[in-house]
C-alpha cells in the first residue's frame, strides 16, 4: 500500500483507517458487485454513454462540486482521451475478432501495465521479479480457463488484431496515469476523477455514436421497451459503484494490483457461471483455477512478509556518525571557548 496523506473513503465508508486487508476487501467488493452488473447490462456503446450522463447525478449527490478540484482541466484531457480510446478500440474489435481471441488478449493486461509503470513521469514504479511472476500465472491461467470450453479456435484477424493491441496500450497508459495523478497530489479524490474523466470523455463517444447510426437505433429500441431505462439506471449506480471502487484500488494499491484484480474478476466471473448453470468442469478448467489461485496466493504471501532486517545496520551507522559529529562539533565550541579565554587574559594582561 502506498503511503498518502490524503484520507481515503469509499461511498461514505472511511477506509484510512482500516487495516490494508480490510481497505483491500471493500474495493475489491465494491469493484466485483459493480462490474459483474456492466458486464451483463452493458451491450451497446450508447448504454456507456448514457451511464456516463446518469454517473453525473450520483456524483452531484455525494457532494462533488467543480470548486473542490485540486487539478488542471488539462490532466483530465489526456486521461479521457486515452480512456475512451481504450473502449473504443476494446469495443470496435469485436466486429473483427471472435470471444476467444479478445480474451486471450485482455488477459494479459497486467503484463502492459507493469512494464509502463516504469516509464510514467512522476510515477517511475519498478516491480520485483515475484510480482512478474505472479502476473504470468495469473494471465495464463485465465487463458487456459477461458479457452477450456470455447466452442471456436481464436480467430485473428490483422485489423482486430491491431485494434485489441491498441486499447491494451491504451489501458497500460490509463492506470498508469491515474496512479501518477493520485501520487502526484495526494490531495486529487476519487470523485474529481471520475466527474472530470466524464464530463471531457463524453464529446470522445458522442461523435462516434452519430457517425455509426447507433445513437438513433438505440433511442428507437429504448422508446419500444420502456423497461430499458430501469435498466440504464440499474445500470448506472453499479457502475458507479464499480469505478469509484476502482480508483480506490489505484489510489491505495497502485495501478498493477489494480490489473490484476480486474483479471482475477474475469476468473471468478466465469467460476460462477460454471457454478450457477452446472456445467462440468474439464481437466484444463482445473489447471487454469490452479495457475490463478498460485498467482494470487504468490504476491499475498510475499507481499504479507515483514520487512526484511538488513536497514539496520545502516540506521545504526547512521546514528553513530550522527553522534560522531555532535562530538566533534562539541569539541569545536570547546576550542572556541579556550581560544576566546585566553585572548581575553591576553587583552586583560
Amino acid at each position: 500500500m502506498k503511503k498518502e496523506d490524503q484520507a481515503r473513503s469509499l461511498l461514505g465508508i472511511s477506509l484510512s483507517d482500516r487495516p490494508t486487508w480490510k481497505q483491500f476487501l471493500i474495493c475489491s467488493s465494491g469493484f466485483f458487485f459493480g462490474y459483474l452488473i456492466n458486464g451483463i447490462c452493458e451491450l451497446w456503446l450508447v448504454f456507456y454513454f448514457c451511464t456516463r450522463i446518469r454517473i453525473f447525478g450520483l456524483i452531484y449527490l455525494q457532494g462533488f462540486t467543480t470548486k473542490q478540484m485540486v487539478n488542471p482541466w488539462k490532466t483530465y484531457v489526456k486521461l479521457s482521451a486515452v480512456l475512451m480510446g481504450s473502449h473504443g478500440l476494446t469495443k470496435g474489435s469485436l466486429a473483427y475478432l471472435n470471444y476467444p481471441a479478445q480474451i486471450m488478449f485482455k488477459s494479459t493486461k497486467v503484463l502492459p501495465v507493469m512494464v509502463m509503470g516504469a516509464f510514467i513521469p512522476g510515477l517511475r514504479r519498478k516491480y520485483p521479479l515475484h510480482e512478474y511472476i505472479s502476473a504470468m500465472l495469473l494471465v495464463v491461467g485465465l487463458i487456459l480457463f477461458t479457452l477450456a470450453d470455447a466452442n471456436t479456435s481464436p480467430n485473428f484477424n490483422v485489423i482486430g488484431v491491431v485494434m485489441i493491441v491498441g486499447a491494451l496500450v491504451m489501458d497500460s497508459f490509463l492506470g498508469n496515469l491515474q496512479e501518477a495523478i493520485f501520487t502526484m497530489n495526494p490531495e486529487t479524490t476519487q470523485m474529481e476523477m471520475l466527474f472530470c474523466s466524464t464530463v471531457v470523455g463524453l464529446p470522445f463517444l458522442l461523435m462516434p455514436m452519430i457517425l455509426t447510426g447507433e445513437l438513433f437505433r438505440a433511442w428507437s429500441s429504448c422508446s419500444e421497451h420502456p423497461y430499458v431505462y430501469g435498466v440504464l439506471v440499474f445500470e448506472a449506480m453499479a457502475t458507479f459503484v464499480g469505478q469509484v471502487s476502482v480508483l480506490s484500488l489505484i489510489a491505495l494499491f497502485g495501478a498493477a494490483t489494480t490489473a490484476m484484480v480486474t483479471t482475477a474478476r474475469k476468473a471468478v466471473t466465469l467460476l460462477l457461471s460454471y457454478l450457477i448453470f452446472t456445467k462440468p468442469l474439464t481437466g484444463q478448467h482445473g489447471s487454469g483455477l490452479l495457475l490463478i489461485a498460485m498467482g494470487i496466493i504468490l504476491k499475498l504471501v510475499l507481499e504479507s512478509k515483514p520487512p526484511n532486517r538488513i536497514a539496520r545496520p545502516d540506521s545504526s551507522s547512521s546514528t553513530q556518525a550522527n553522534s560522531h559529529l555532535k562530538e566533534v562539533k562539541r569539541a569545536e565550541a570547546e576550542e572556541t571557548g579556550d581560544r576566546e579565554e585566553d585572548e581575553e587574559k591576553r587583552s586583560l594582561v
